[in-house]
């Protein structure tokens, strides 16, 4: 029995793009990591992702990276850990990114119980206001003190752009990184494993060649899993086409386009407008806004329009649209990233690999 609404996910698709970005990476001497958390970490969407040649997979959610453990593929926590997680931490993440002093000691605490040794890069920020010390000094202090603690080993320094403040990498604020690595590297005599630029949105900087060497892991999400880089820009050699939603029709009905007498807020607190184009034919379909920002939706048949929904239903234009539509068709639908992300959260969203 078919189960909709459901979102379909091509994981050769995922695998190839893999396979691509790893090469490209390899070229420059980067290897990256694949980050699962746009897919939930399903198990299915990991093994693609190690399919194309991948071993360390990322995630900002402990509750994903314990979903991964048994594909027995190394794991890298992307979340700053929280100090009431710090046992599970330890336990389902080979690595972890952090900033704080009192949250090292605790992993440290963990580490030494659980008798592991933990793994961490410390993240430093070069300006998009997200995580990371802001200071050089505030970073240099606390690599030295992962160093003395006992059963934390410091792997290396990044650092995060383009997320929150949409502040671009450049081969000047990677640089910057660079030269900051050295020099916990000199302080405390050591080699970082790990020099971390940037997500996705750093691939465009290293197919231009303008990537500095030595920065040597990108944390790679959206490029595996829908092809696109910085500004959901296409990333060359890649497919975008790895997600399709597809909703059931469960009525078509004729109606005006302007509800009658319409003088109350709708189920969101907001106030509707309305176009008015007629009598029209129109189609609901069985999903809404609880599962998904209907914006972010892209029929795939292009004359249909997008009227509204409410929580639990999406209303469709059909009137203009050559195909014959019916009661159990269904219509499918290009995501953006965000809609993609919500419908993977979405547990009312059935998950359908291809």
């Amino acid at each position: 029995m078919r189960s909709y609404p459901r979102i379909n996910i091509h994981l050769d698709t995922i695998t190839e793009n893999t396979r691509q970005m790893v090469t490209a990476c390899a070229a420059h001497g980067v290897t990256p990591a694949g980050v699962t958390k746009l897919a939930c970490a399903l198990p299915e969407v990991g093994n693609a992702i190690l399919a194309g040649g991948i071993t360390l997979l990322a995630d900002s959610r402990l509750s994903n990276l314990e979903k991964l453990q048994p594909l027995r593929a190394q794991t890298l926590l992307l979340r700053l850990p929280a100090l009431s997680e710090v046992e599970e931490v330890v336990q389902f993440a080979d690595i972890s990114l952090n900033s704080e002093r009192v949250t090292l000691q605790a992993l440290s605490e963990a580490a030494l119980a659980l008798g592991k040794r933990h793994q961490v890069i410390v993240m430093h920020d070069l300006g998009d206001l997200r995580e990371g010390g802001f200071y050089e000094e505030e970073t240099l202090s606390l690599c030295r003190e992962a160093t003395r603690l006992p059963g934390i080993e410091l792997v290396g320094l990044g650092t995060n752009l383009a997320c929150y403040g949409g502040v671009e990498p450049t081969t000047a604020n990677q640089n910057q990184l660079l030269a900051l690595a050295r020099q916990v590297e000199k302080e405390n005599g050591l080699h970082l494993s790990y020099i971390s630029g940037a997500s996705s949105a750093g691939l465009g900087l290293m197919m231009r060649h303008e990537l500095p060497a030595g920065i040597n892991q990108l944390r790679l999400g959206a490029s595996l899993l829908m092809g696109i880089g910085l500004n959901d820009d296409p990333v060359p050699h890649t497919r975008q086409d790895t997600f399709q939603l597809e909703a059931e029709i469960i009525e078509i009905k004729v109606k005006p386009s302007v509800p009658v007498n319409s003088t109350a807020l709708d189920a969101f607190g907001n106030k509707p407008e309305f176009v008015d184009r007629g009598l029209r034919r129109r189609a609901l379909c069985a999903i809404g806004k609880q599962d998904v920002d209907i914006h972010e939706l892209m029929p795939v048949d292009n004359q249909i329009i997008i009227v509204g929904g409410s929580s639990d239903h999406l209303i469709l234009d059909i009137d203009d649209c050559e195909q014959h539509y019916e009661i159990g068709s269904t219509v499918k639908f290009n995501l953006s990233y965000g809609a993609v992300l919500q419908c993977m959260t979405s547990e009312y969203v059935y998950k359908h690999m291809i």
